[in-house]
């Protein structure tokens, strides 16, 4: 077989690609002896495995995700993996053999460049790569490719280990990661959902990163403004605390014969999907990763306790594993190596586990004016720059000092008014924003209780047991003030200390949701006119230094990603349609008023007509009734009823003509239709003209119609005079009620009622005179009105009872002075009088105690009260009436 160096004339592939799709033609030198050697070497790096049955392999098998490790691609700006080499044979995407050889490389160069040397991938990046040379080595032998594609490439030089590796298994920095891995698990909220976790695949073989953040960096925001102080609450721990984090640090020191760290393999437990049948064998599984939670939300009673759990992890390697296998040897060492700490740190006396300053943990809480303060209480701690807004806080940890003070580290809640944000932004009323401010209080700064829910609750109900004159705040967002941006929260548990994360409280629900609409941001008034989204962020102006903000900023920048719009204004009502006319005839004005001008005409058509007549329609101006002759709608002779028009039956019609608004009194025509017989008939049909000045939307034209002479005639003279008429006497009906009031009838005069209501009474004082009359009373009788009873009492009764009272109550007060003389006498004997002095000076103190705490609380509710409130000062508004600071 002759040498397969690369082709002077590269052939042509065609073929169908590994998810069935025709591939293009691509020109490539790789021959069909290459192209199965390719595909037996991966699958040989698949099915490698060592001694003890690891699969070195397993973490480079799939490209690394990016949820996991977002840093990962800023590093590695090539990434490759097992998978990636099958793609790219599958579908002959190698264009010469040494292009399969330098992604071959890229695989343990990627790996020994991003984690450090004692991590299991760079150990098993080093066993692959030896594989790699060694399949490598043999194709060249048996002449399928040259000697030089059979060396692996030089891609560059492996970074230098940071120093920060050497410090690994310092206790402080294990702290540190755990925080910072919380931290970030907590900000992954803030970050739009991409969970950036330093955490390694759930693989036997963790990653760790080479190149990691140092204490400095997590420091680098606090030291540009001391009040920015970001971080984790203190460490208090109890002496069973400090042990059992003793032991956790002591098994990581352990390494193997290979130079790993032992523990590494039990950080995590195996992925379900992989390895299934791990857990059908293993009825309690457990790793580092619980234990470590466990601790830290003070699960753990004893170190018993935590030493049962340890147990079970090494049992279950053991019992998992085969003896031979390395990580069987791991687990028994690490075991007995647990065992001996344990014992080691039991036998040490609580004094050596003193924190630093002498703290001494209250782990139960702190009992204080009656009330116990313990971790998990949402509190108003004072506030030294605005006592009317107290500090909204949560208790993260109680302690006392060496002077024998008590103190509490509480997380801040920032109120609306002390961030800075942009000026679009919408809160809900009582809304408060995490913040990254953990401080100490001294107790005495603990002012009382309140409470904070989130988003999601808040609208359903409140906490059951709370007292209904503790605030309530509610909870949306954490704020960045680094970057000053608020960013949801999507874990309310991820806000809560350790100890509360677990545990749940009862709620009095509302009867129904209460719906909590968004209020712009109070700091609105502060946007200057001429700011541009370019201006500089401002910030918030501070005073106390263990204080909020006394007031943060807007800025007119562009909204966050997360920022939801501002709402839209709430949308006018769409016009209702119009109500079907009334069936009765309705009642009209009799007069045309100033601001009322009837214009609209109409003709109208109805079935059947038979014998059209022309009819002059009546026109009127105010108070003289003249009406002008017009030609009216042809009508056949029926019923002489008034038919209401159906609007229903209108036909549809547009018009861009805009109304003409009426000023002054005009004269209007109306179209009356006469009936010559008795009930005009029902309209079978009517068809609607469109009318200059009107729209589909507005008021429709209306119709005025007339009796036959016959049918009017019928009417009383003293009911037709109530309604209007025409020139000939005769009553109009209209298809419309009135839109305006009846006019007065004398110049001056109030409004007076309608004509219907004053026809009623006309009718009523009628029959009142025909029922007197016929009992022969006068008409101007009045019925005497019914008297009240007035009840008496007796006064010789009343003052005999007043008079027992006063003696009862000075007999009482006799006995208890006698009773109170015989109690001091019983306590100071003979100086008994003296007793009763110094009581009364030490009650008395008391109550002006009691008085002046009182006066101090009733004097903040006021300012807090006017706080809230705007006085208006003549014409104009101060500043300074929004807040007295100003």
């Amino acid at each position: 077989m002759s040498s397969a160096s690369p082709a002077s004339s590269a052939p042509v592939v065609d073929f169908t690609g590994a998810r069935g799709d025709t591939v293009a033609k691509i020109a490539s030198s790789v021959t069909s002896d290459q192209w199965k050697a390719i595909k037996r070497i991966i699958d040989t790096l698949y099915a490698y495995r060592q001694s003890d049955g690891h699969d070195p392999s397993k973490v480079f098998q799939r490209k690394v995700n990016k949820r996991v490790l977002p840093d990962y691609y800023e590093v590695i700006k090539e990434p490759v993996a097992l998978s990636t080499l099958r793609f790219k044979t599958l579908n002959r995407q190698y264009r010469a053999f040494a292009d399969f050889v330098r992604d071959c490389a890229l695989i343990p160069h990627n790996a020994q460049t991003y984690n450090r040397p004692e991590a299991g991938a760079y150990q098993d990046a080093l066993v692959i790569k030896g594989v790699m040379e060694n399949e490598l080595r043999q194709l060249a032998e048996e002449k399928i490719i040259s000697t030089e594609d059979a060396i692996l490439p030089d891609l560059g030089e492996i970074p230098p280990i940071s120093p920060r590796a050497k410090e690994e298994d310092d206790d402080d920095d294990d702290e540190d990661e755990e925080d910072d891995e919380e931290e970030e698990i907590d900000d992954s909220d803030e970050e739009g959902g991409k969970r950036k976790r330093r955490r390694g695949p759930r693989s036997l073989a963790a990653i760790t990163k080479r190149e990691g953040g140092s204490k400095d960096d997590l420091q680098r925001g606090a030291d540009a403004d001391p009040r920015k102080k970001r971080g984790r609450p203190p460490r208090v721990d109890t002496p069973m605390e400090a042990r059992i984090k003793a032991v956790l640090k002591g098994i990581r020191k352990n390494k193997n014969d290979l130079g790993q760290i032992m523990i590494h393999q039990f950080e995590k437990l195996p992925d379900k999907t992989t390895m299934p049948e791990y857990y059908h064998e293993i009825k309690e599984p457990i790793a580092i990763e619980f234990i470590k939670r466990k601790q830290k939300r003070k699960k753990y009673q004893s170190v018993d306790h935590f030493m049962r759990d340890i147990d079970t992890m090494f049992n279950n390697a053991k019992s998992y594993n085969q003896d031979e296998s390395q990580i069987y040897k791991d687990a028994v060492l690490l075991q007995d190596e647990a065992h001996k700490l344990a014992e080691a740190e039991k036998s040490k006396p609580d004094d050596e586990y003193v924190m630093e300053e002498g703290r001494l943990p209250l782990p139960n809480g702190i009992l204080h004016n009656g009330e116990l303060w313990k971790v998990g209480d949402w509190v108003h701690i004072q506030n030294p720059n605005d006592v009317t807004k107290p500090i909204v806080a949560q208790i993260y940890r109680t302690w006392q000092d060496s002077e024998g003070q008590k103190w509490v580290n509480a997380c801040w809640y920032y109120r609306p008014e002390q961030t800075v944000h942009q000026y679009e932004k919408h809160f809900y009323p009582h809304e408060v924003v995490k913040t990254g401010q953990y401080r100490d209080h001294h107790i005495d700064e603990v002012i009382d209780r309140c409470f904070v829910m989130f988003c999601t609750r808040y609208s359903r109900g409140r906490p059951r047991g709370l007292p209904k004159d503790k605030e309530v705040y509610v909870c949306d967002s954490r704020y960045n003030e680094e970057k000053h941006k608020m960013n949801k929260i999507k874990t309310w548990a991820s806000c809560l200390p350790d100890e509360v994360r677990d545990k749940d409280y009862e709620m009095d629900l509302f009867d129904g949701a209460k719906r909590t609409k968004k209020v712009p941001t109070p700091l609105l008034h502060m946007l200057k006119d001429d700011a541009k989204e370019t201006d500089d962020v401002l910030k918030p102006r501070w005073g106390a230094d263990n204080a909020p903000p006394i007031v943060g900023a807007v800025h007119k920048g562009p909204r966050d990603e997360n920022q939801s719009p501002p709402p839209e204004p709430t949308p006018s009502p769409p016009p209702q349609p119009r109500a079907p006319p009334p069936r009765q005839p309705p009642t009209v004005p009799k007069y045309e008023t100033s601001n009322y001008r009837r214009t609209s005409e109409m003709d109208t058509r109805m079935a059947n007509t038979s014998d059209p007549i022309t009819v002059p329609p009546a026109s009127y101006n105010n108070q003289n009734q003249s009406y002008s002759q017009a030609q009216g709608p042809t009508i056949s002779q029926g019923s002489a009823s008034p038919a209401p028009i159906q609007y229903n039956q209108y036909a549809s019609h547009t018009s861009n003509f805009a109304p003409t608004p009426h000023h002054g009194s005009s004269s209007s025509t109306y179209r009356a239709t006469q009936y010559d017989s008795k009930y005009p008939p029902t309209p079978q049909a009517y068809r609607a003209t469109a009318v200059p000045g009107t729209t589909e939307n507005s008021v429709r034209p209306y119709e005025v119609f007339r009796l036959s002479e016959q049918a009017n005639a019928q009417i009383p003279d003293e009911v037709r005079q109530l309604y209007q008429q025409d020139e000939q006497g005769n009553v109009l009906f209209f298809t419309a009620p009135p839109v305006d009031v009846l006019p007065s009838t004398k110049e001056g005069s109030a409004l007076g009622h309608t004509a219907r209501y004053l026809a009623e009474k006309l009718r009523r004082k009628i029959a009142l005179k025909e029922k007197r009359k016929a009992q022969g009373l006068p008409e101007d009788f009045e019925e005497p009105k019914p008297k009240k009873i007035a009840s008496t009492v007796d006064e010789n009764l009343g003052g005999q009872i007043h008079e027992m009272r006063d003696q009862a109550m000075r007999l009482l007060i006799d006995q208890m002075q006698q009773g109170t003389e015989a109690l001091y006498k019983s306590l100071y004997g003979p100086e008994w009088e003296e007793g009763a002095r110094l009581e009364a000076a030490r009650t008395k103190q008391r109550q002006d105690e009691t008085r002046r705490k009182q006066a101090a609380l009733a004097e903040n509710e006021r300012k807090r009260m006017e706080s809230e409130s705007v006085s208006l000062t003549g014409k104009r508004v101060y500043l300074d009436d929004f807040n007295p600071r100003y």
